[in-house]
């Protein structure tokens, strides 16, 4: 594969409430996420250097976008129940150079900042929430 630059997003989806597939790419400016894994320490005392073991997966993301309160397809139709609703799994779907990644994420926030010079903007974080291994298709 190519080398790929962070430009051009084909996909950036987020299940609304309803479970409604959302293209929300035209309103999220910047997000970051990333598929951890944790390790155990099994080091013993005869070592010199770590041992360890892998764990389990995680994923977690955090998009960060542009107040757009139109009706549907936007951002704020889609995280606008998040403080209100009972734990409702969306798919997160980020999609670039062919490849895709989707996951089913538990947001635990939405949240707005007016800046001083009047951007109001939203950030949303979310993990993942079904025990899958997420993995890049």
């Amino acid at each position: 594969m190519a080398k790929q630059t962070g430009l051009a997003w084909t996909t950036l989806s987020v299940d609304d409430n309803s479970g409604a597939v959302e293209a929300i790419k035209n309103d999220v400016t910047n997000f970051q996420f990333s598929t951890p894994r944790a390790v155990q320490d099994v080091t013993g005392v005869d070592k010199t250097a770590f041992e360890r073991l892998l764990l389990l997966a995680d994923f977690s993301v955090t998009l960060n976008g542009v107040a757009n309160f139109a009706a549907s397809p936007s951002s704020h139709d889609v995280f606008k129940t998040v403080p209100l609703a009972a734990a409702i799994a969306r798919t997160v779907s980020l999609g670039i150079g062919g490849k895709t990644l989707a996951n089913e994420t538990l947001f635990t926030d939405y949240s707005f900042t007016r800046a001083a010079d009047g951007a109001l903007t939203w950030t949303a974080p979310g993990v993942l929430s079904d025990g899958t291994v997420p993995t890049w298709a």
